[in-house]
């Protein structure tokens, strides 16, 4: 990647954290904000600052924006990936079924009372749980091909679809049907600190490999018979990646539920600017994914008074977008 292209991205992805660090209920002047990072950073003395400023910018909003913008990364990266996977534009990060297994885990730990830490935990699990039954349905064909697994998830996530939709249907209206509607639109509302370690695990680690294979991607998308002509043993290849995309993606949707277009706008976004080869954009859609998740989470919180659901605002904003990269040319190749 060019200096020039590394240095505008990272212009991007810190003036997007340092504008989410002064948004909020909660009013701090950014020399206030500065002064107490460094001090921070510098390990000095933190006593001159009030409680509440150090609560609202140490515990709630830097883990807040930590965890966006890994979401963000997560969502574009592994929309890159399953594109160049399947060797289909179309498909995005929950092709697999991993947004209907775990928006399912959600909703049942909701509707039975538990608490938020049990919520994503059962989100997780049956998120991993839906790829691993599309890969069996898949498996289960005397042809497996990857339209074959593509159409597995189609089917596994009608399936967990359905369950959440009966979930909806027996959840008492005045308690539990609030909080599940609420989780299915996707919201950061409840992260905490806590979250923050589970985060750079599941998320952050699965990214960090596919950042270092980012040049075997390129291999891959050329195709089946050419990949496999150059020495790639594509069926392995293709399996740890897809490991690697579900638990990081079952990993963004238990700590913020679903959140749409994400995985779909943003890779078609990076491949007009810059081009097919994922050693660049990967990289790019790591940065612009995360900014943009992280910006429509400043909005969630900023344009009425009381928190909006994330996935409401990417879903108005990244349909018509879409449409208009449709329209224009997705520079895919």
């Amino acid at each position: 990647m060019k200096k020039k292209q590394t240095l505008i991205l990272l212009l991007i992805c810190f003036s997007s954290i340092f504008i989410s660090l002064f948004v909020g209920s909660y009013r701090a002047s950014p020399g206030e904000v500065v002064d107490l990072l460094w001090t921070k950073l510098t390990f000095g003395d933190l006593s001159r600052f009030s409680v509440l400023l150090q609560t609202a910018i140490l515990d709630v909003r830097l883990p807040r924006i930590a965890v966006v913008f890994l979401v963000g990364m997560t969502l574009s990266a592994s929309g890159v990936v399953f594109q160049a996977t399947f060797q289909n534009p179309l498909v995005s990060d929950h092709v697999l079924g991993v947004s209907n297994g775990a928006a399912f885990g959600a909703a049942l730990a909701l509707l039975l009372g538990l608490e938020m830490i049990v919520v994503q935990a059962f989100a997780f699990i049956f998120g991993i749980i839906a790829v691993l039954i599309t890969w069996g349905i898949s498996k289960s064909y005397n042809r497996s091909s990857n339209l074959t697994l593509v159409l597995s998830g189609i089917i596994t996530g009608g399936f967990f679809s359905a369950l959440v939709s009966f979930i909806k249907s027996v959840a008492d209206p005045l308690d539990k049907m609030p909080a599940i509607v609420f989780w299915l639109m996707g919201s950061f509302a409840r992260v905490s600190k806590s979250d923050l370690l589970f985060s750079i695990i599941f998320m952050g680690i699965p990214l960090f490999f596919i950042f270092l294979v980012r040049w075997r991607i390129n291999v891959l998308a050329m195709g089946e018979e050419d990949a496999k002509a150059l020495g790639m043993d594509t069926g392995r290849f293709r399996f740890v990646l897809i490991i690697l995309c579900t638990t990081a993606t079952a990993c963004a949707v238990s700590l913020s539920g679903v959140v749409g277009w994400v995985g779909l706008v943003i890779p078609h976004v990076a491949r007009i600017l810059i081009g097919p080869d994922h050693k660049v954009l990967i990289p790019t859609s790591l940065a612009l994914g995360g900014s943009y998740l992280l910006l429509m989470d400043d909005l969630a919180k900023s344009i009425i008074t009381s928190e909006i659901s994330i996935g409401i605002l990417t879903s108005l904003i990244g349909a018509p977008f879409f449409a208009y990269l449709l329209r224009k040319g997705t520079g895919w190749k």
